[in-house]
């Protein structure tokens, strides 16, 4: 069974219930769809199909298990079948980070324009 625990490997962040909630339902209703997520050094991974189980491992955290085998560590996945996930505001701090920037000047080089 492939595991893509992704990103902070050690550092499992609990997640909100409703994200749980969101999960467990796409599993009732027997949905498939595509699943966007972090993968290592922060690339982003697709995932496609539906989720069979979410299961829990000491110390490892809380994991979608897809009916391919794959496993995604729910603290990573940025939307799951549409639906915001709790990676969501690590993905949007990504795009906008770019706001912040200075396009490679100084502040001086900026003011001296």
């Amino acid at each position: 069974m492939k595991t893509k625990i992704t990103g902070r490997e050690n550092t499992y962040l609990p997640v909100a219930w409703e994200y749980h909630e969101i999960i467990k339902e796409q599993i009732n209703n027997k949905n498939s769809g595509k699943i966007f997520y972090f993968e290592e050094d922060k690339k982003l991974g697709e995932a496609q199909g539906s989720i069979i189980e979410i299961t829990e491992e000491k110390n490892k955290g809380c994991f979608i298990v897809m009916k391919n085998g794959l496993r995604i560590r729910i603290d990573r996945i940025i939307t799951l079948f549409g639906k915001i996930g709790a990676a969501h505001d690590e993905y949007s701090a990504y795009a906008d980070a770019c706001m912040d920037c200075t396009g490679g000047y100084s502040k001086e080089e900026l003011e001296d324009m």
